[in-house]
């Protein structure tokens, strides 16, 4: 989660969590028509597959409601109602923790690519964003958190602008703070492609990342920090991460 305010701090203890919590329930969505897992619980969450979808409303002290409608790991969305503030209430999203969060060396692996297809609501301010946790996962000591921006709505990362990135056609300006690089692309993506190892090993050659970090889990979801305080929608449609 995108340290662009202190308190954004804490989703990380709470990503952490695996309490599942939920109920069966139907609702309408133009993707998944027949939910099997539905949560109002502001750390409810489901594993399936090997990952984990999480309602994840991290900062309940400013949070408004928010409901999670799962079919599965890549077909799920979140409906959420939040006040006209700027800070970050609630990060939403599907993950997959590597080794239980021990995590692995970056050096084990010779490619980590993920898909993705997901859409915010349009209103409010938002990103929709992958998580990506190194050395640890949270405040711990050397922990780093790369997020990568697939949709921006009116929300500004932390750090500044250092550089540019471009690779499958999409050119992200990169943003850096003390432990946290964002790659925020400059057109939207609805859906498509990254290539993480890339971009681990491009941040790590130019000391924005330690060498041979651990890569502990990688997540994919939406920061909501407004909706105006009426009801809008993030849905997803597709989400994979493979690694070898």
């Amino acid at each position: 989660m995108t340290r662009t305010r202190p308190a954004v701090l804490l989703a990380a203890s709470l990503l952490l969590l695996t309490t599942t919590t939920g109920t069966t329930a139907s609702a309408a969505s133009t993707t998944c028509a027949d939910p099997v897992f539905t949560t109002s619980d502001p750390n409810g969450g489901w594993s399936v597959g090997g990952y984990y979808v999480h309602n994840n409303m991290w900062n309940q002290a400013e949070a408004g409601p928010q409901t999670l409608y799962a079919c599965s790991h890549d077909d799920w969305y979140v409906e959420s109602t939040q006040p006209g503030t700027t800070s970050v209430k609630t990060y939403p999203n599907v993950h997959k923790d590597i080794n239980d969060l021990d995590g692995a060396p970056l050096s084990d692996y010779s490619t980590i690519t993920s898909t993705f297809a997901g859409r915010g609501p349009g209103t409010g301010i938002y990103n929709v964003a992958y998580d990506i946790w190194l050395n640890g996962v949270g405040q711990g000591p050397g922990a780093t958190e790369l997020m990568v921006w697939t949709e921006n709505h009116h929300q500004v990362p932390a750090g500044d602008v250092v550089t540019t990135y471009t690779a499958g056609g999409v050119t992200y300006d990169v943003w850096h703070d003390d432990g946290y690089l964002a790659f925020v692309a400059r057109s939207t993506q609805f859906s498509g492609s990254i290539d993480i190892k890339a971009m681990i090993d491009w941040a790590v050659g130019r000391g924005y990342v330690p060498p041979d970090p651990t890569v502990n889990q990688i997540g994919y979801g939406i920061e909501f920090c407004s909706t105006n305080g009426v009801p809008a929608r993030f849905t997803v449609t597709g989400f994979s991460v493979t690694m070898t």
